[in-house]
């Protein structure tokens, strides 16, 4: 993926309203990373910067200069609002009037259901992977069992018998 995405940071170099960019989460930018929600890498995000979403499309270089063109884009934020519907206006406003301290319990308040769900998820796949661990080893138990019971002497009793119909000597 690499070469497909340094090919559209240069597609894109120069853009006044399209940035495409690469971060390294494990140096200098490892606080955006972590501010932005990266668990893994290499993680696509686009959006706006303050509120950065998760890219899920294809990752080859015609996939991601289409999402890049008909994408990146001026949005609707505090600092565009006019390319806002009124909805997203009102919200705003609801936002801007809220005290610092109110704005950042609701943050924390939304962001702890963001961590409960990774959480929850996290304990139903751990779930998920006991019960795939104690179902394969219950299938080679079967197995075992089947081939001690004498399966493949069975096999091999078959085997040696001559075919029907056969002229062999």
């Amino acid at each position: 993926m690499k070469p497909d995405w340094d090919k559209l940071m240069e597609e894109f170099a120069g853009s006044a309203t399209k940035l495409v960019a690469d971060v390294d989460c494990t140096a200098e930018g490892k606080s955006l990373c972590e501010t932005s929600g990266v668990r893994g890498y290499p993680t696509i995000k686009w959006g706006d910067p303050s509120d950065l979403q998760d890219y899920q499309g294809g990752r080859d270089f015609d996939s991601l200069k289409k999402f890049a063109e008909e994408n990146l884009k001026p949005m609707c934020s505090p600092k565009n609002i006019d390319l806002c519907d009124d909805d997203k206006k009102a919200q705003i406003t609801e936002y801007q009037g809220m005290s610092d301290e109110t704005l950042a319990a609701a943050i924390a308040a939304e962001e702890k259901k963001l961590d409960d769900a990774e959480a929850e998820f996290k304990a139903e796949v751990g779930k998920l992977q006991e019960k795939y661990s104690s179902l394969s080893a219950e299938k080679d138990e079967k197995i075992a069992a089947v081939k001690a019971a004498g399966l493949g002497l069975m096999k091999a009793v078959k085997n040696s018998k001559p075919a029907a119909g056969s002229d062999e000597l």
